[in-house]
């Protein structure tokens, strides 16, 4: 008995299905560096309230933020203190995982970063973003459902 076209079309079909599972991925392995080394490496520019690097332990919203999340990973955060320009570039070369300076959602960082949603909104109404490595489509949905979680519970400022 032969196979009918329907069965044949599911079967070739099936391989991408479950591949398609593991969706969305992380190229560089992000998630699973953090995991193993217990590091979250954090770029951060000064820009208060948001952020401020003038001690030696980073101040402000933001840094507050990025501890949370580093402790629901069991990670530690190793700061980079730099322009917005290098952090991007470190971003862009897998040297940080996220950067951290009161971003606007439209940041011009947009089409060289990964951009969150946005996890607070401003006075004025700005809305306020992380940027992440580009591509780490895993890691920033993770960083995303971290944020939205503040966002619901009020903790960010509004």
């Amino acid at each position: 008995m032969l196979a009918s076209p329907r069965l044949i079309t599911a079967l070739l079909f099936l391989p991408a299905l479950a591949s398609s599972c593991s969706l969305p991925r992380d190229p560089e392995k992000t998630s699973e560096r953090i995991a193993s080394t217990h590091e979250i490496r954090v770029g951060i520019t000064p820009n208060p309230p948001w952020t401020s690097s003038a001690s030696p332990e980073p101040q402000g919203t933001e840094p507050d933020l990025v501890r949370r999340f580093a402790a629901t990973k069991g990670a530690h955060v190793k700061w980079s203190r730099a322009s917005e320009t290098k952090l991007v570039d470190a971003l862009k070369h897998n040297d940080l995982d996220i950067v951290i300076g009161g971003f606007e959602k439209k940041t011009q960082w947009s089409s060289t970063a990964g951009v969150t949603q946005p996890y607070a909104v401003d006075g004025a109404g700005t809305k306020h973003v992380f940027l992440a490595a580009p591509g780490e489509n895993g890691f920033i949905l993770e960083l995303d459902r971290f944020l939205t979680g503040v966002l619901r519970s009020s903790a960010a400022p509004q």
